[in-house]
């Protein structure tokens, strides 16, 4: 697969890329990312009475706030005007593990996919945050683009491990 790097010039320089002559279309991207910790600190976030408060509840704001910031923290992305972005939690008990998914939304010129991905990086990092007084070993892994919907280039979906 050769494909030309985006972010390029001819000259090797790095540069923002013209979006101006691409359509709007709505743009939809899935990113998901998960937190391992210790059984107490899971039991701690899943009880709720951690010293900071409602871990998950701060966490999907932090993510939000995150994805709307995209443009102001990648050198090169576009700032986006998101018209959706969601973060989400599934706990799980039996690995004492935290799954975010964030969806981020637009209808613009440009992908949202680095939306997402800061949305589910920093909601998983605000949790690290969050609980880090009682456990710093606790491991973000496996953030990754889940899928991708518009656009030129149509939609991808990650194939299954």
């Amino acid at each position: 697969m050769t494909q030309n790097l985006t972010h390029f010039d001819a000259s090797g320089q790095a540069h923002m890329v013209d979006v101006s002559t691409k359509n709007e279309t709505h743009r939809r991207a899935v990113a998901q990312g998960r937190i391992t910790m210790q059984p107490a600190t899971f039991a701690k976030l899943s009880q709720g009475d951690a010293k900071k408060g409602d871990v998950l509840g701060v966490a999907r704001l932090a993510g939000i706030m995150a994805a709307k910031q995209t443009g102001a923290l990648i050198p090169l992305c576009h700032p986006v005007p998101l018209t959706s972005v969601t973060v989400d939690f599934i706990s799980e008990a039996e690995t004492s593990s935290v799954t975010c998914t964030a969806t981020s939304e637009t209808v613009g010129r440009t992908g949202v996919e680095m939306e997402a991905l800061t949305a589910a990086s920093i909601a998983l990092l605000t949790i690290y945050d969050m609980l880090k007084a009682i456990d710093r070993g606790m491991v973000i892994d496996g953030v990754k683009l889940l899928e991708k919907h518009g656009g030129k280039s149509g939609s991808w979906v990650a194939e299954a491990l």
